[in-house]
This record gives C-alpha cells, sequence and structure tokens, in this order.
C-alpha cells in the first residue's frame, strides 16, 4: 500500500488499524509497542512502526495499565527541586525509571514533613508502581504505602530502615574525609556549618567532624546550626566569623551551605582560602563553577539513583530489603587551598 493509498480510520486509530495497515497480527503491534517475550524482525518492527507514524496511533496507557495490574509509574518525593543537589539526584532517578520503561512523578515536600506525607498519601491513592522518598526525616512513616501495598525504597537515607530498601552514603566517613583534608593543610581550629534536620536528629557529618578532630587531638572549633541552603550557609557564616577566636576552615554540611557561607566571608573583609578555608558536602555541579570553587564531598548521584529504581522495578526486586550504602569522594579544587 501506498502514502496515497492509506486509509485513515475514523475515531481513534486502533491496535487492529494498525495492524491491518502493517500487514500484521495484533500481537505482533503489541510486540513492538509494548515488548515481550517474542522477538519481532527488524523489517516488520519497521513496517509496524510506519504504520504507527501514518495513521497516528496513540496507544492507551490507561488500558495497558489495567489489563497487566500496572501503571508503570513511580513516585518521587524530594525536599526541594530547586537545590541543584537534588535537581540533579532527580534527574538521575527519571533517567532509571525511564530506561526500565516507567515514567515518574516529581514532588517536592519543601524540608516539610506534612507536605511529605501528603505527597506519599497522594501516591498512595493513585497507585504508583513504587515511590522513591528522599525523606526529611530519620524514620519515615511508610503505613499509608504499606496499606496500598506499595513498595517504597529511601534514597540518600544513611541509616538501615528495617524491613524496606535504602540507599545512601555514609555521611561520617564522607564528612571525615573532608576535615581530615583540612587538618592536612595545617589548620587546628575547624568550624563547622551544620544543616538542621526536620526531626532534629544527629547527622552523620557532625559526627564525621567530631571524630576527625578527636583522631587528630584537636579541639573541637565552633558550630553553627541552620537550614541546608545558601541562605542558611550565609545566616551560619555570619555567626561563626563572629566568634571571639574565628575559625581558621570551615566545614559546610552542604554545597549550598557552602556558598552561603562563601558570601558571609566576603562580606567580612577576608578571602577563600588565604584567610579562611572551605570544604563542603554533596559535590553538585554549583561546586565546581562557584568561586573560589568548592573542595567538597561528593555523592554518586547516577550510581544512588540506578539503586533506587533497580529494587523497585528492576534488577534487584525480588531481593530481600537490603540497605546499599555507596563510597564517597572527595572532589579537591581551590576553597580548601590546594592549587
Amino acid at each position: 500500500m501506498t502514502t496515497s493509498e492509506v486509509h485513515t480510520p475514523r475515531g481513534p486509530v486502533t491496535r487492529k488499524d494498525v495492524a491491518r495497515h502493517a500487514g500484521v497480527s495484533t500481537a505482533v503491534v503489541s510486540y513492538v509497542v509494548n515488548g515481550g517475550p517474542k522477538k519481532v524482525a527488524p523489517a516488520t518492527e519497521t513496517k509496524v512502526r510506519d504504520a504507527i507514524r501514518v495513521l497516528g496511533y496513540r496507544p492507551n496507557a490507561t488500558a495497558r495499565a489495567l489489563k497487566m495490574g500496572s501503571n508503570r509509574t513511580l513516585g518521587l518525593v524530594i525536599p526541594d527541586s530547586s537545590n541543584p543537589f537534588w535537581a540533579l539526584l532527580g534527574h538521575a532517578v527519571e533517567g532509571a525509571a525511564a530506561r526500565r520503561g516507567y515514567a515518574l512523578l516529581l514532588t517536592n515536600s519543601d524540608n516539610e514533613l506534612d507536605t511529605e506525607m501528603r505527597h506519599i498519601r497522594n501516591f498512595a491513592a493513585r497507585q504508583v508502581d513504587g515511590v522513591v522518598l528522599a525523606s526529611v526525616v530519620f524514620e519515615p512513616d511508610l503505613v499509608e504505602l504499606e496499606g496500598a501495598e506499595i513498595r517504597p525504597v529511601l534514597l540518600n537515607h544513611s541509616a538501615v530502615a528495617p524491613g524496606f530498601n535504602s540507599v545512601g552514603v555514609d555521611l561520617e566517613a564522607g564528612a571525615r574525609l573532608a576535615v581530615e583534608h583540612l587538618i592536612g593543610h595545617g589548620h587546628t581550629r575547624i568550624g563547622l556549618a551544620m544543616g538542621i534536620t526536620a526531626d532534629n536528629n544527629a547527622d552523620g557529618r557532625e559526627a564525621g567532624w567530631r571524630k576527625a578532630l578527636e583522631a587528630a587531638g584537636l579541639p573541637e572549633g565552633p558550630l553553627a546550626r541552620d537550614v541546608f541552603d545558601r541562605a542558611g550557609g550565609y545566616a551560619a557564616g555570619q555567626r561563626l566569623l563572629a566568634e571571639p577566636e574565628r575559625p581558621t576552615a570551615i566545614f559546610a554540611s552542604s554545597d549550598m551551605q557552602a556558598i552561603g557561607l562563601l558570601r558571609a566571608i566576603r562580606e567580612a573583609g577576608l578571602s577563600v582560602p588565604e584567610d579562611i578555608a572551605v570544604a563542603s558536602f554533596d559535590g553538585s555541579i554549583e561546586a565546581e563553577y562557584c568561586w573560589p570553587a568548592l573542595t567538597t564531598v561528593e555523592q554518586p548521584v547516577w550510581e544512588m539513583a540506578e539503586a533506587a529504581v533497580s529494587a523497585l522495578v528492576g534488577e534487584t526486586r525480588d531481593e530481600a530489603p537490603q540497605h546499599r550504602i555507596f563510597p564517597t569522594q572527595l572532589r579537591v579544587r581551590q576553597s580548601c587551598g590546594c592549587p
């Protein structure tokens, strides 16, 4: 049949129309559109895809979901997609889901537990196939998902969550890497700009800072707590710089805090790293392109996202729940005093 002989069906184009146009069975069309156990010859697949294009066929995702018992959709809850670290992590989860044929619904909790719970209830009502949760608390309430028989995985989670899959990094070990590097530059008074968690639980980054100083026989420097963003780092930096004995180096618990800290240092008439050295945590793209570029503890975002999605709908979904911990890497740049 030539293009001029194409008969466009009246009303919505169906799978039968595509099969008739391509000269194949509806089962073959199904294999091409949805994938399946049988392989379709390349020439046959080309005919089917040409028919789909010419006729303008659009698969009915709702009908397919009802038939398969799955809507092939995952939910993702992150604290703040305006933060470059969370934006990158969300992008990585979306890619990992798409490679397995799943769409992603991304939501922001705005660092509020009530908002996080509202999104979880919404995902439970929508019957998504799984939820990736970067919670604002160490022990999130997953009862809604359990009741709906929806599998969750905790992302960027540093502790074991019995009965659930979780993915994260060793925060304490990563923080020690950064602080030990600052100690190696000869700093003996190292402050900490520490983020505030929604449940006010101790964070591994604070423990790593303390243990690195203790192991080196150094006293704890000043500590300032504020939110995990630029404004929080700026405010924490102002308080640290106002200390009677000002620190000569500061470890910030996130890259965004460190960027706010850089502004506070600059406004105080000081220079980084000449007057104060800075190191941070996360490894976001902002850390590389601010000035001076930040020495930071980099989290393996893409590997973490792959592990999280795999635990829900991929290669490891049938395995017993486990806690996956990934190593961090210290990215050395100018803010610590290295060339």
